[in-house]
């Protein structure tokens, strides 16, 4: 690391409130339908933020866009948490709310309503190459690429990274919000970045590929380090067009998968920020993911043993 770095993350990404609805079996249309529900701080670059910090990386800060109606609840939440945030409150649009039904069948499988209200509204003006000073990884969500003004902060803060030489990582976040932008513009984006990390089906999508760990050796080919999250068959990490190393999941009882991906890249990064190589940082990334579906929401416990 040089003199003036410490080993600190960046996060730019979107902050929302999460209302998870727990349900056995399926939905009653017309009707009701018990369900265990709760609201809970989420986002999937927030979540990727207090993993790393959850994981042992010290440093890590948070850029992302709220409205006024929540921004000290989610101040409070991401501080407890070991993160660093600076949320900009955006004057019209209120912050956004993802309802998760989680079916809690064995796989606890879940769909999401999204409303992405302000979280997407972040734009180049809430930039800042200040925001860079000291940091070692900056990590962009991949659900700023679908508007266009959050998708023009991205390349700004892209496109300072690579001026200071600073690594930058990308979860591309939905395969179905992916389908809507493009995988052309997608993969465009994606020539700046020095690591991906697809789930298995976002992969395959960007490759038209159906097995994913061809999908990686290929998207390789254009990210130099691709890290595909597979939930309980583990991980495959792929450099250069080489053929894939395949990291084991740990066994786990989920109770919900949101933001498993989200605990996987966090505890990823923290891990290449220690020194970690690929493949370790890759088995701790799985080590969070098995831990994250144990509980309800996207996030860790707090630091403090907290909920």
């Amino acid at each position: 690391m040089s003199a003036d770095r410490n080993g600190s993350l960046l996060v730019v990404g979107d902050v929302v409130t999460d209302v998870v609805a727990r349900h056995r079996g399926p939905l009653a249309a017309g009707t009701d339908t018990a369900a265990a529900i709760r609201t809970v701080p989420g986002g999937a670059g927030a979540n990727v933020a207090c993993w790393a910090a959850y994981a042992g990386a010290a440093d890590v800060r948070l850029l992302g866009r709220v409205g006024a109606d929540a921004v000290a609840w989610h101040e409070r939440e991401l501080v407890a948490a070991g993160v660093r945030p600076r949320l900009v409150v955006d004057p019209q649009a209120a912050t956004g709310t993802v309802i998760c039904l989680v079916d809690t069948g064995a796989a606890a499988e879940r769909t999401f309503l999204t409303d992405s209200g302000a979280s997407v509204r972040l734009d180049p003006a809430d930039w800042s190459d200040a925001l860079l000073d000291g940091v070692d990884r900056l990590h962009v969500s991949g659900y700023l690429l679908f508007t266009e003004s959050s998708r023009a902060l991205a390349g700004t803060a892209l496109a300072a990274a690579r001026a200071r030489e600073v690594p930058v990582s990308l979860d591309p976040a939905s395969a179905g919000f992916l389908v809507e932008l493009g995988v052309e513009r997608f993969l465009a984006f994606a020539q700046g970045l020095d690591v991906l990390l697809p789930s298995r089906d976002e992969a395959c999508l960007l490759t038209g590929l159906p097995d994913p760990a061809d999908a990686a050796a290929k998207l390789s080919r254009l990210v130099p380090l691709v890290v595909v999250k597979a939930g309980a068959d583990g991980a495959l990490v792929a450099r250069r067009g080489a053929v894939p190393i395949r990291v084991p999941a740990l066994p786990a009882t989920p109770r919900d998968t949101t933001g498993a991906g989200d605990a996987f890249t966090g505890a990823f990064l923290a891990a290449l920020l220690a020194g970690a190589g690929p493949e370790e940082a890759a088995a701790r990334g799985c080590r969070a993911g098995a831990e994250a579906v144990r509980r309800v929401g996207g996030r860790p416990p707090h630091r403090d043993g907290g909920s």
